[in-house]
Order: C-alpha cells, then sequence, then structure tokens
C-alpha cells in the first residue's frame, strides 16, 4: 500500500467558443482536482460554467487557473509587471471564478498559475509572494498551488498561506531539482508512473541524470495535451485513488 495519499490535477477550460480540448471532460471520473481557467488566457463564460457544473457532477475539488493575458500567446508569453498589475489580474480571474462558484452554491479550493505565469511563479520569489499576497486579499482560506522548491516554501513561510505542492511527472527535472521547461523533453509514460510509485512509497523523484532527490508533493499534475493522457490516468488510479489535499490534510491530522 502506498505510504501517502495524493491528488491528481489537470486543467480545463482551455478554449474559447468551439475551440475546446474535449479530452478534459474524460479524465474527470480520474482526477481529484481541476484548475479551471477563468476567461483570460483561456476560456469564456459558457465555458467555465460548463466545467463548474461538471466538477459540481463528479464532486471534485475546484481551482482557479489564472495566467498572463498576452493576445494569440495563450498564456506562454512571459511579461513584466508590476506588483499592482499582479494584484490586479490576480484579483480579476479569481473573482471571475468565485462568482460563477456562488452562483452554483459551489467553493473555489485554490489557485494555480498557467504557462508562462506558473514558471516565473517557480523560479522568482518576489513575483510569486505577489501572487501568494493577492489570493490572501481575497480568501484567506484559498490554498496556492505551484512547484514544489524552496522558493515556494519561502512564500509559504513569508506569508502564512498554505501551499500545495505539486510535481509534474511528465517533465524532466535537472540535476539541482529545477524542472527544464526548454529542453521540450517529456518523461515517458512508464517512467511517469514509476514516478508516481516512487513518489507514494518513498517521496522522492528521479531526475534526469537517473539520481533521486526527496519531494513534498501534496499534489501531480497531469498535462491534458499528452495525446495518451486518458491511458496514463487510467494507470494512474489503479496505483493510488487520488483525493483532494485538503481531505489528505484532514486525515492526516486525525479529521478524519
Amino acid at each position: 500500500m502506498p505510504t501517502k495519499n495524493i491528488d491528481f490535477n489537470i486543467d480545463a477550460a482551455q478554449g474559447f467558443g468551439v475551440f475546446k480540448n474535449n479530452i478534459e471532460t474524460e479524465l474527470l471520473d480520474k482526477v481529484s482536482s481541476v484548475n479551471i481557467s477563468c476567461g483570460f488566457h483561456a476560456g469564456d463564460p459558457l465555458l467555465i460554467r460548463e466545467y463548474l457544473l461538471k466538477c459540481k457532477q463528479h464532486n471534485i475539488t475546484i481551482g482557479a487557473h489564472i495566467g498572463f493575458n498576452d493576445l494569440q500567446g495563450l498564456g506562454y508569453r512571459p511579461m513584466d509587471l508590476s506588483e499592482d498589475e499582479i494584484e490586479a489580474i490576480v484579483l480579476y480571474q479569481v473573482g471571475a471564478l468565485m462568482s460563477f462558484a456562488k452562483a452554483y452554491n459551489l467553493e473555489i479550493d485554490h489557485v494555480r498559475p498557467h504557462g508562462a505565469m506558473y514558471q516565473l511563479a517557480s523560479e522568482n520569489f518576489e513575483f510569486s509572494l505577489s501572487i501568494a499576497k493577492a489570493i490572501q486579499k481575497i480568501d484567506k482560506w484559498l490554498n496556492y498551488t505551484c512547484l514544489d522548491n524552496e522558493i515556494l516554501t519561502k512564500v509559504a513561510d513569508e506569508t502564512g498561506i498554505v501551499v500545495n505542492r505539486e510535481v509534474f511527472i511528465d517533465k524532466t527535472y535537472t540535476q539541482d531539482f529545477k524542472v527544464d521547461w526548454n529542453s521540450g523533453k517529456t518523461v515517458n509514460d512508464e517512467d511517469a508512473l514509476n514516478r508516481i510509485r516512487t513518489i507514494l512509497f518513498s517521496s522522492q523523484i528521479k531526475l534526469g541524470n537517473g539520481l533521486f532527490m526527496p519531494v513534498n508533493c501534496d499534489t501531480i499534475h497531469f498535462d491534458t495535451k499528452n495525446p495518451n493522457i486518458v491511458n496514463l490516468l487510467a494507470k494512474a488510479n489503479e496505483i493510488v485513488v487520488p483525493t483532494s489535499t485538503n481531505f489528505n490534510r484532514a486525515q492526516a491530522s486525525g479529521w478524519v
């Protein structure tokens, strides 16, 4: 049996109008949390509502998926923003999703950056700190999901925000425990499944050089652009049935 429980998360509502990733719907019964785009880098009002209601139907934890509005970049182009600008775009996006959720008696659990925003948050302490402070202005109970590393630890220590420490199972990690964003290399599906097993049983992750590093993982992110994502998530569910981070924390504390 695994030594810990874990959350599986995916991004959803990554589209506009007729441009949709329909595979997202097939994955909802295989994950425990979903990050819904807020209409800034992706998503439109009908798509946001659609996925909120689907999450309600599947009893899945809901997060706000926030990003840069970089016109045709779909949130993958970096932007140089002031702290006020960062705060404004976080408030704008999370507020939009929370308004939708309130209309359908739903709650938003966490906030996860997207694309270039995520990469910058995982590498730049001040930027990540600005995101966390903006989240806390909205709701002190919202969790902040980002890459498990020293920056996220420092942000949690500085603000007191509850963080969801995330690991990618398909990305290559360098020997200094950084995600290799630029190489384009991805872990094959069998290695990805072995990575899940290693995280669950020994709280470690295999790096690109073959060595292992300790990891403090609350949630595993699955990329819906993976052409084999349905099969991969099905096999991952055979290893462990995912459960949301807050449930796992409550269980570990003895409340469940």
